[in-house]
């Protein structure tokens, strides 16, 4: 496909989030937007839902997977969001694998589904998967769209791994910069990864994502893994197209991608090729403007 054809095709990269109440969604959805504002909701037929009756719908316990969230500041993502099952029990369950059973065989491209982020927070006392997490890795096959883990709230672990190694006798100040390390170390054999590995349908990439809820928080980790998660060329060109949180990206798939082929190639010899090629290592820095 034509790179400079895909947004007239495709239009936006849609993405279903999935979580536990309380599991960061909303601050990661923020993050990658770029925004502090709040998303505008939209329901399947695109007509705008005013908010007031959104949050009376959610008090009576109502809640619609086929919403559409966009944020302002980067309308090129639609979000879907689907609580943790342990809200809705095996009725909640059945919908997100219907939902994600019809949006992988939709005949409109604009209206499938092109990857799954789900939310399990390091914050919980237990920190195990709940029974409705279990159930949707030993359940729901989700066919070509890909799910990745997002380990959210995972300053948490920091904070254990802080008291311990004061209890070892480490300072203060050294504890603090050792505690992450130790984390990782960890986490790289516990049980939560290793349980990952097992399971009927696992995901193909997990990400592990601290203090979110911080001005300066980095999601540029988050934008790669999603990235490296799709197999689709055109896919992973509009999604690396949208994200703008993360130039890096954009650079390293537009060298990779684009300008690796254009290199030797004899049509980018003339004034004409040379403005076709800019043309073309465009397409993956649509929100960026050059005077």
């Amino acid at each position: 496909m034509d790179p400079s054809k895909i947004r007239e095709i495709i239009v936006r990269f849609r993405i279903l989030i999935i979580g536990r109440a309380n599991a960061g969604k909303t601050t990661i959805l923020r993050k990658v937007c770029n925004t502090q504002e709040n998303p505008v909701i939209y329901n399947s037929d695109g007509e705008k839902i005013d908010p007031a009756v959104l949050s009376a719908s959610r008090e009576r316990g109502l809640h619609d997977i086929e919403n559409e969230m966009v944020f302002q500041n980067n309308p090129g993502f639609i979000f879907h969001d689907s609580r943790g099952f342990e809200a809705g029990g095996e009725s909640e369950f059945n919908m997100v694998k219907a939902f994600i059973a019809d949006r992988s065989k939709e005949r409109d491209i604009k209206k499938r589904l092109h990857v799954i982020w789900y939310c399990i927070p390091m914050d919980e006392s237990a920190r195990s998967f709940t029974q409705g997490e279990v159930k949707f890795f030993s359940q729901c096959d989700t066919g070509n769209i890909p799910v990745m883990v997002l380990f959210t709230k995972f300053d948490a672990l920091y904070d254990v791994a802080f008291a311990q190694l004061r209890k070892e006798g480490t300072s203060r100040k050294d504890a603090k910069g050792l505690a992450p390390k130790r984390v990782e170390e960890s986490f790289a054999n516990g049980p939560q990864l290793k349980f990952l590995k097992n399971v009927q349908w696992p995901p193909k990439c997990h990400v592990c994502l601290p203090n979110m809820n911080l001005d300066d928080a980095d999601c540029g980790l988050l934008m790669e893994r999603t990235a490296g998660t799709l197999d689709n060329k055109v896919l992973t060109q509009l999604f690396v197209s949208t994200q703008q949180t993360n130039l890096a990206l954009c650079m390293k798939y537009a060298v990779e991608r684009t300008l690796m082929k254009l290199v030797d190639s004899a049509e980018t010899t003339s004034n004409e090729g040379h403005e076709e090629a800019i043309g073309k290592l465009g397409t993956w820095f649509p929100h960026v403007w050059a005077r």
